[in-house]
């Protein structure tokens, strides 16, 4: 393949000769060595969200069934809330919160929703997406299995 005159025939070692690979974590990159596993790597990243600290030490929980206005939503909420906790993604959910204020608060549009995610009643509460679970009665184990 020729790009401006240039053979280029292995892309991999320019990308390494040029340092493009120099802020991969160390399992993406095409020379690892097996060093740091994909789950160790996600358990460091997930450790260090960015986001302001009033989100970090928020009480995730008390603000998604503040959300809630009768008692189904209640309910449905706290059991989520549950297999949530069960899997440590309060973290996760701090940031999802975090993340649709930012949206908000710049008018950036984001999708309505998709795949399994749409099972979670608690996301659609903190309006990471728009489909009513319950009105649709569908199954929260169908997206945190």
């Amino acid at each position: 393949m020729t790009l401006d005159g240039m053979l280029v025939d292995d892309t991999v070692q320019i990308a390494q000769d040029h340092g493009l690979f120099d802020d991969f974590p160390k399992f993406m990159r095409p020379d690892h060595d097996s060093e740091t596993t994909v789950a160790e790597w996600h358990g460091r990243q997930q450790s260090n969200w960015h986001m302001p600290e009033a989100y970090k030490r928020m009480d995730i929980a008390a603000h998604v069934l503040g959300l809630c206005n009768n008692q189904a939503e209640l309910q449905r909420c706290g059991a989520e809330l549950l297999l949530y906790q069960e899997r440590d993604l309060f973290d996760l959910l701090r940031y999802l919160t975090y993340l649709v204020a930012v949206m908000q608060d710049n008018r950036i549009i984001w999708g309505v929703g998709r795949g399994s995610s749409v099972a979670s009643y608690v996301l659609y509460k903190l309006g990471v997406h728009r489909i009513d679970s319950m009105y649709y009665d569908l199954d929260p184990q169908e997206f945190l299995r």
